[in-house]
């Protein structure tokens, strides 16, 4: 890996995602976690068990990302970066002719192209991957550069680039190694387990000696099991190797100490066998192999499991189309040709077409004509949406029956689908608190299990030759020292770490990615433990309650200004601003004023949900409430007070407008309340939720709004501070507090409250804030969210019950609980088929949270033909 030294720009913090292969259980993940976390300069550091990915937040200024893989590798796990920053965007490309080794590529013009991140080649695989920003430089570009300096290269086919993964991946190699262990397994279980119960088999060539006492059924077994310990279980030495030096210990740990146990002592039976006419006991080689077989099975289905519990993510990287038609321009601007090219290929500002019926290929905006797209692939709403000159489109998205010609504006990581897929990642990344417990659990386990496999085989074979109980307890084909050494093997082979590491990473990924099937972007394990607790509830009203679509519904004058110079001022003010109230002001003077254009304000001054101020033909202009009027010593006529309760009586937002001291107008603008909203409140009052509503708006307005939807506690005229203040009065009172809002003044309260819920239509800063994003901006996703939430963190809750019934189950019934009274005992390969069952039962439990249906009671909106805006 190599990082560009051209890069012009510097970032103080950066942030990077690598994945890392080899991690067994919690205790690797926690190891290499926590040795990212002790590297100067680091500021954050996630490592994910289920995901295989680390996130590390760091200084670049103090650490490099080259010294973070280092780190991680010094460990003896693999390193492959998924992302360098959040602004690059990674082309990958297959090499057509060998180009010699990777200083040659470094000191090639590619590597010093402004916007060239990192190179790295894999001579091997002829493949080469660049990183790059798209700001400054395009894969054209990067490919026709490359071509200039002798380098043929093309783009990897997705099919190729699957392949290539799939080749690497732990799917295939847990599988193979599991075909490779059957191999040789196969014959040791018939000679050890079948062969010697046939009598024609076991005289005439199992028993038949070789020197001394060993026979040839012996050595076969100890020939074809030593490649089983050493070579197809050479991963397991390197994992409890890896272990201890992160001073821990893990499942690999267990394998070791429970393998080499049976497989030396075999080796010890081998020994003496041959240099005794007298010594005559059973080697143990068959559980050696049965037990890393099934072990092997265990990690190809867990392996299996966790590969499924991504497919959102799958889902949502095949929405894009291969393939874009790209608009091609001679140097004096005359369309010379359009050309099918690879989505890859395009840059920003390219111009594409897209057909009737066609998939948009790219995000951007709509410079001519005029269609319908379907959105739902990425709102999950089920509506055509018009666009024309000047609307976004989204990649993915279906074109209905226009033609449009889209400029690209966002290409790579900065798509809308990738952002997304960012969102769901960065949520499986994160560990829900109640993951805690298992971490601290893992820390101790093995050791404690070690213990105790050991203390197991102690105790049996004290007791056995003290003579404490009966002979005939001993099986004909043991000595008292074997069986006691089976109990203590058992013991440390049954015990399951990996289930209770996997309990909530793996419902945590298959949770968050349903949600976002459904619309829902649930920001990770802490977010989905806090949303199944919230008993209250908290709502914005406009953009939130309402459908965020106000307009001018009266304009009531107060002096002979006239409406269209009225509106002049208005609007000009007002364009300044990005609340939905301002736009409606400005929408109404384009289109019913038919205002196509007005000066331009000077001195204008935001007052968050108040209002605003500025200068507008040299005159002092304030567009606000009435505290803003106030705060301003602005009198109010009493026939503007007595529109402004007549627009909130029903329910309309009253707006005063003032020139040089003077109140001239009030403004009446109507938002209707979302179809759903007074539905969605019944429902969460069924459920045994508290309902609130914090609004900026008057309290006349905040009242209607509120007894419409079924509200019954409203604080109005509410500051963004005050709105922070509300949810913390309310969690003072114990209460656990949902907040959904949409607007930058709903922000304070976002943050502040336990989990905040952001519209998907709304702000940029309020969806960042958020726990969760309804990115289909309907309420009924509300009740999905906490809904969801509720049934993976149940499911959360069973896995961990389960996973320690069984440990503590397990352990004593393998170390001989039960072989006193009903002569019952555990062989090791029984005890490793059982801990594999109990990590493949733990992820097939995950999985089953797929099948989650939303409440039935959101469906009866349905039913009842409401129709959802």
């Amino acid at each position: 890996m190599t990082e560009s030294s051209s890069s012009t720009t510097f970032q103080s913090s950066s942030l990077c995602r690598f994945r890392i292969q080899g991690m067994t259980c919690s205790a690797c993940s926690l190891g290499i976690e926590s040795t990212l976390q002790n590297i100067h300069g680091v500021k954050r550091a996630t490592v994910a068990l289920a995901t295989e990915i680390a996130e590390v937040e760091f200084d670049a200024g103090l650490v490099t990302l080259s010294q973070l893989l280092e780190a991680s590798e010094d460990m003896g796990f693999e390193v492959s970066v998924i992302s360098s920053d959040e602004n690059t965007t990674t082309l990958y490309l297959k090499l057509e002719n060998s180009i010699g080794d990777e200083e040659l590529l470094k000191t090639s013009s590619i590597a010093k192209l402004k916007g060239i991140e990192a190179v790295e080649l894999d001579q091997s695989n002829k493949r080469l991957t660049i990183s790059y920003l798209s700001d400054l430089i395009g894969p054209r570009n990067i490919i026709s550069e490359l071509e200039s300096s002798g380098v043929k290269a093309s783009l990897l086919d997705e099919k190729e680039k699957q392949a290539f993964e799939l080749k690497n991946s732990d799917i295939t190699n847990s599988y193979r190694s599991f075909l490779w262990s059957l191999v040789f397994t196969i014959p040791v279980f018939f000679t050890s387990m079948v062969f010697s119960y046939i009598p024609s088999f076991k005289q005439g060539f199992l028993e038949r000696r070789v020197v001394n006492m060993l026979t040839f059924g012996t050595l076969f077994r100890g020939v074809l099991s030593t490649p089983v310990q050493f070579v197809i279980g050479w991963k397991f030495y390197v994992g409890a190797y890896k272990a201890m030096k992160m001073h821990c210990a893990n499942m690999d740990c267990l394998v070791v100490v429970g393998t080499n146990a049976a497989y030396f002592y075999s080796v010890y039976v081998v020994i003496r066998s041959s240099t005794s006419k007298d010594f005559d006991n059973k080697d143990f080689f068959e559980t050696t192999t049965m037990l890393i077989s099934f072990i092997l099975l265990g990690k190809y289905l867990v392996a299996l499991s966790k590969g499924r519990t991504s497919d959102a993510i799958s889902k949502l990287m095949k929405l894009a189309p291969e393939t874009a038609r790209l608009m091609v321009y001679d140097e004096e601007g005359r369309l010379t040709a359009e050309e099918v090219i690879d989505r890859r290929l395009v840059e920003k500002n390219d111009l594409v077409k897209v057909l009737p019926g066609e998939k948009v290929s790219v995000d951007g905006l709509v410079v001519m004509g005029e269609s319908q797209v379907d959105e739902s692939m990425i709102t999950g709403e089920s509506k055509w949406v018009s666009k024309a000159n000047g609307d976004e489109v989204i990649g993915g998205t279906m074109n209905g029956s226009g033609v449009l010609q889209v400029r690209v504006t966002c290409v790579g990581s900065d798509t809308a689908v990738s952002r997304i897929i960012r969102l769901v990642e960065g949520a499986q990344m994160e560990k829900a608190p109640v993951q805690k417990l298992a971490d601290r659990i893992s820390q101790y386990f093995v050791p404690l299990v070690v213990g105790c496999g050991v203390v197991t085989w102690a105790c049996w074979y004290t007791l056995g030759m003290l003579g404490l109980y009966p002979g005939e307890w001993v099986p004909s084909y043991m000595d008292k020292f074997e069986l006691a050494l089976q109990f203590g093997i058992s013991v440390v082979v049954v015990a399951c770490p990996c289930a209770l590491g996997l309990a909530t990473p793996t419902a945590v990924m298959v949770g968050t990615g349903v949600g976002a099937s459904q619309g829902v972007l649930i920001k990770g394990g802490q977010a989905l433990e806090n949303s199944h607790k919230v008993n209250c509830v908290v709502f914005d009203k406009t953009g939130t309650l309402t459908a965020g679509k106000p307009t001018v519904v009266t304009t009531n004058l107060l002096t002979n200004m006239s409406l269209l110079e009225f509106y002049q001022l208005v609007a000009a003010t007002e364009v300044n601003s990005e609340h939905p109230l301002a736009k409606a002001m400005v929408e109404h003077a384009e289109n019913h004023v038919q205002m196509q254009a007005w000066p331009e304000a000077s001195d204008f001054e935001s007052f968050t949900g108040h209002g605003v101020k500025g200068t507008v033909n040299e005159k002092r202009i304030l567009i606000g409430n009435k505290g803003l009027m106030q705060k301003f010593d602005h009198h109010i006529p009493s026939v503007a007070i007595d529109f402004l309760d007549a627009a909130q009586c029903l329910g309309h937002t009253a707006v005063l407008v003032a020139v040089d001291g003077h109140v001239v107008g009030v403004i009446a603008i109507s938002d209707p309340v979302k179809p759903e909203a007074s539905r969605v409140v019944s429902i969460l009052k069924r459920m045994g939720l508290k309902t609130l509503m914090v609004t900026g708006d008057s309290q006349m307005t905040a009242n209607v709004v509120a007894k419409e939807v079924g509200i019954d506690f409203v604080m109005a005229e509410a500051k963004p501070e005050e709105k922070a203040q509300k949810i913390r009065e309310l969690q003072r009172e114990g209460l656990t507090v949902a907040m959904v809002g949409d607007g930058i003044n709903d922000s304070p309260a976002l943050a502040v409250a336990d989990v905040g819920m952001a519209i998907g239509a709304g702000s940029d800063i309020a969806i960042e804030v958020a726990n969760i994003v309804l990115m289909r901006s309907n309420l009924e996703d509300v009740v999905t969210a906490i809904d969801l939430s509720t049934k993976s963190f149940n499911r959360i809750r069973l896995n961990y019950v389960w996973a320690l019934a069984y440990n503590v189950m397990a352990i004593p019934i393998a170390a001989g609980a039960l072989y006193p009274f009903v002569r019952f005992r555990l062989p090791p390969w029984v005890a490793g088929a059982a801990m594999g069952a109990s990590s493949v039962s733990v992820v097939c439990s995950s999985l089953l949270l797929k099948y989650y249906k939303r409440p039935r009671e959101l469906d009866s909106l349905e039913l009842q033909g409401i129709e959802v805006e």
